[in-house]
């Protein structure tokens, strides 16, 4: 019974498949894959803005959405429609066909990555032996789309916006990839598949998540961080600062073509947790053997809510960075440190196992941590403030 429940969905598509003719089955299999996939995280995107808004209401001692249907839960089908109908405007100067295509590129950046993401055991769409490689790839996309959207657009803040968007993506970018090289390095392969399938095992009760060794630890959380700077997320979304720079890159967007932006944000958040469940927090698989009966795409949808509830209390806790202190902390903090675990991995290879081994590799991420915090600290050079006119 548990494994029936497991290969629920996987021996329904073969059986919708099986009763086609055997020329249209691939087309077919990709056109069900790409559809569940749209349908499944298109709703989650729903479910989560309404989740996002009712706990920053309690976060901040307000009421979130309460007037659309019970409790406020149709809030997003309102926000849906509102988008629809609202007048589409375009500036006179704008270049209409870029401009038209900035969000249709961003969106499906975003949904291309779920295609080599194991959902849940044998619930992948496309097994490729490159798979982390093609994440990283299509995700390239979105600068592209950010790109367009602020050039196409013919304003000089839109295109500020832009320009300031793309270097703090570029720049977290590096160590984004530096985090998930160390279990590339661990493992041995680019396949998604085979990471989560190396991290399926248990000694005892234990489970072989990366996130359980000292490197594993160090590269969650600097992938996180480095995530939530590509997701726009604060305290990273000076992209959108509207007290800085006028919403960023899609000022002159209204409409359903916002709606798209919006959409992209959160379908690429969505994206990048679940590229941090497949890395470090062993993907589909249990986290005690003893639960191993609860089907596997469920064990997937728990940890992506539970990072879901991070990024929600991160938003609600940390303001936002100013400028320079988002790059001084990607380049002189987050890069080094994601060197030093790459040379933290390595020593965890060689080592023999047992506590000499995780005394080592757990120095190796204590010792740097503190002294990039304490050089990060003192080269503000924090000075009095004088106002020379004050009198």
């Amino acid at each position: 019974m548990p494994e029936t429940a497991d290969q629920i969905f996987v021996k329904l598509s073969h059986w919708l498949v099986a009763h086609l003719p055997a020329g249209i089955q691939p087309i077919f299999a990709v056109v069900l894959s790409v559809f569940s996939i749209i349908v499944v995280f298109a709703s989650l995107f729903a479910i989560t803005t309404i989740l996002e808004r009712k706990g920053l209401g309690r976060f901040q001692n307000r009421y979130g959405p309460n007037r659309v249907g019970p409790y406020g839960l149709l809030q997003p089908l309102a926000d849906g429609l509102k988008s629809l109908t609202k007048e589409d405007i375009v500036p006179r100067s704008a270049d209409k066909v870029v401009h038209l295509l900035a969000p249709l590129v961003l969106v499906i950046a975003a949904f291309l990555g779920y295609a080599v993401l194991p959902i849940g055991r044998n619930m992948v769409a496309i097994n490729l032996d490159a798979g982390v490689l093609y994440f990283f790839a299509v995700g390239s996309m979105v600068e592209l789309s950010i790109f367009m959207a602020g050039w196409s657009s013919r304003n000089k803040y839109s295109l500020l916006g832009a320009m300031r968007a793309i270097a703090q993506m570029i720049s977290y970018e590096v160590p984004l990839i530096l985090s998930a090289i160390a279990v590339i390095m661990t493992v041995g392969s680019l396949s998604t598949v085979a990471i989560v399938e190396q991290q399926a095992g248990y000694t005892a009760i234990w489970p072989h998540w990366f996130v359980f060794t000292p490197w594993g630890f160090a590269g969650f959380v600097l992938f996180m961080i480095a995530g939530t700077a590509e997701s726009n997320r604060s305290p990273f979304d000076l992209p959108e600062g509207e007290s800085e720079i006028i919403a960023g890159y899609y000022i002159e967007y209204s409409g359903f073509k916002f709606a798209l932006f919006f959409l992209g944000e959160y379908i690429g958040m969505f994206a990048i947790s679940g590229l941090a469940i497949t890395l470090f927090l062993g993907g589909w698989s249990a986290p005690f053997p003893f639960f191993s009966w609860i089907p596997s795409y469920l064990w997937f949808f728990a940890k992506l809510f539970a990072l879901i509830a991070m990024f929600i209390w991160v938003r609600s806790t940390l303001p936002r960075l100013r400028m320079d202190q988002l790059m001084n902390f990607a380049w002189k903090f987050m890069l080094p440190m994601g060197l030093l675990n790459l040379l933290n991995v390595a020593v965890w290879h060689f080592l023999p196992p047992g506590l000499s081994r995780w005394l080592v590799c757990s120095i190796l991420v204590v010792v740097p941590y503190i002294l990039l915090g304490r050089g990060l600290v003192q080269s503000k050079k924090l000075e009095e403030r004088v106002y020379r006119f004050a009198d």
